[in-house]
């Protein structure tokens, strides 16, 4: 699912949950198996409109795992277990995403840097990455023969 609004988040208090969010569902009813929210109350406008590639691979312990990896707009990879919405990993694209600090993979929520928030009254600069996002809408791809991502 796609961006809270208005834009401007002082309107719009809370997580504004199920916006920016990865959505599993059931093949066969069709209902929610999960979700998954990127950035919960986005105000930089991120959108998360980016592909969702599939693959499977072998974890850390050798399990093989259906996953889905999502590069957003908002600077950040994230790497999910397609079956239970489990986040496998989530790390930024380049360390010049300065909004979030880090993806907390406990409980999954961006660890924010307040020094780059657009809350009334703060003068915000430098925020990276801007509206446009870090990654937007490439053609992002996996070979399964390399076990490699292309964006």
């Amino acid at each position: 699912s796609g961006n809270p609004a208005p834009w401007n988040e002082t309107m719009r208090p809370g997580d504004n949950k199920w916006t920016m969010t990865i959505w599993g569902r059931d093949l066969e009813t069709g209902l929610a198996k999960f979700g998954y929210q990127k950035t919960p109350h986005d105000e930089w406008d991120y959108a998360g409109v980016n592909v969702m590639m599939l693959s499977e691979q072998k974890d850390k312990n050798g399990k093989m795992r259906k996953l889905l990896t999502h590069p957003d707009r908002n600077g950040i990879v994230y790497t999910l277990d397609r079956e239970t919405g489990d986040l496998v990993s989530a790390n930024k694209m380049d360390d010049t995403a300065n909004w979030v600090k880090k993806v907390d993979l406990e409980t999954g929520l961006p660890i924010r840097d307040p020094e780059y928030g657009t809350r009334m009254g703060h003068r915000s600069r430098d925020i990276c990455p801007s509206a446009m996002g870090f990654h937007n809408q490439g053609f992002d791809s996996y070979d399964p023969k390399r076990e490699l991502f292309y964006l």
